[in-house]
């Protein structure tokens, strides 16, 4: 039986990277892997001319003979049969989906690895967002042993090679038709195995502390914004280097301003007789008030921008604007004087505008008593 064309198996172009060849192949593996199918054939087949074809593809020399000559030009794989130490490199792929690649936080033999980065959400006001700040945080975190400085050791003895996986880390063993590395369960893949831990750390190499860090929040930050404070992170273990810390901040919401960006948004009332004759009012912003003209005919939802009034970009591009969007106030009869009831309606009167008719006393009396 003729073999399908490489591409065609993982279902990619011969345009894809080599990211794209990985990832078809994760698919397919994930798919027609023999424990995820037991007892089917087809799937098993499936998945041997998927691996056979990311062995191809997934070498640059190979893919290129296999582009110029087909299937002849890489007959050294596959011909003749299925060749099932094809697997051996692919314990990183097919270890994620089934946890055949073992916990890496050994980071090899010598067990050094770099310090995990920490989170810490921060809370500001809406002013101190918008000018910047000055803090100090707490923050509990891993730190070198100062005891056994960092080796995790009592009395500063080397560690011993573990004897179950001769000081690899990791141990090989044939699953099927492949073979995998899983990390050693004797030392937790460090490779090494502490005789006389340290009592402080307990052989950890770390213990936690609680450190005081000042951080400088910049002009403009806003709601999800995050900083990244290198190197303040966890201690790493065995001499690794340390983690870093990010900040994630969340703004809280102000009583009279909205934000959009740069750009500071609030809203002024005024009366329907100051939009259409104009006037001119003090408005608050952020950097105090502000005077604003309003000119006649001013209708209800106007906006007016206060240029370099609202808070400075991140970019340091200069500083956004602020935005005063007018709100006409209608009042209710019953907040107005019998005059300016009057004088509304004359007004009224005069534009050829009809109004409800004023009820007289005597007619509300009658209405009363039916």
């Amino acid at each position: 039986m003729a073999k399908r064309d490489y591409y065609e198996v993982l279902a990619v172009t011969k345009a894809a990277s080599a990211q794209e060849i990985k990832s078809a192949y994760r698919k397919l593996a994930q798919k027609y892997h023999p424990d995820r199918n037991p007892g089917d054939a087809e799937a098993e087949e499936k998945f041997k001319e998927a691996a056979e074809a990311y062995a191809v593809l997934s070498d640059t020399d190979k893919r290129t003979r296999y582009d110029h000559y087909g299937h002849q030009g890489v007959s050294g794989v596959g011909a003749g049969g299925f060749d099932p130490s094809i697997f051996a490199d692919f314990s990183d792929i097919l270890g994620d989906f089934f946890g055949l690649g073992g916990n890496r936080r050994g980071g090899g033999p010598g067990g050094m690895t770099r310090g995990a980065d920490l989170r810490y959400d921060l809370t500001l006001s809406f002013e101190e967002a918008a000018f910047g700040t000055d803090t100090v945080l707490r923050i509990p975190r891993l730190e070198t042993c100062g005891k056994c400085s960092g080796s995790g050791s009592a009395n500063g003895a080397a560690p011993t090679a573990c004897t179950a996986c001769g000081g690899r880390g990791q141990v090989r063993f044939t699953q099927g038709f492949f073979t995998v590395a899983r990390t050693c369960p004797q030392c937790n893949g460090e490779g090494r195995v502490i005789t006389d831990p340290c009592t402080e750390c307990r052989g950890e190499g770390r213990v936690e502390k609680e450190r005081s860090t000042s951080v400088k929040i910049p002009a403009g930050v806003d709601n999800g914004s995050r900083l990244r404070l290198t190197g303040e992170g966890e201690h790493g273990r065995h001499g690794g280097p340390p983690g870093d810390l990010y900040i994630v901040l969340q703004v809280r919401p102000h009583l009279r301003f909205r934000r959009d960006g740069s750009t500071v948004l609030s809203r002024v009332s005024i009366t329907y007789p100051q939009a259409v004759l104009g006037t001119n009012i003090e408005v608050e912003t952020l950097r105090g008030t502000a005077p604003l003209e309003i000119p006649p005919g001013t209708s209800h939802g106007r906006d007016f921008r206060l240029r370099s009034q609202g808070i400075d970009r991140l970019d340091s591009s200069g500083r956004g604007d602020h935005v005063v969007t007018v709100q006409v106030e209608i009042p209710s009869p019953k907040e107005l004087s019998d005059e300016e009831v009057q004088l509304l309606r004359r007004l009224a009167e005069i534009g050829g505008h009809p109004v409800k008719e004023e009820r007289r006393v005597l007619d509300k009396v009658k209405n009363f008593f039916g």
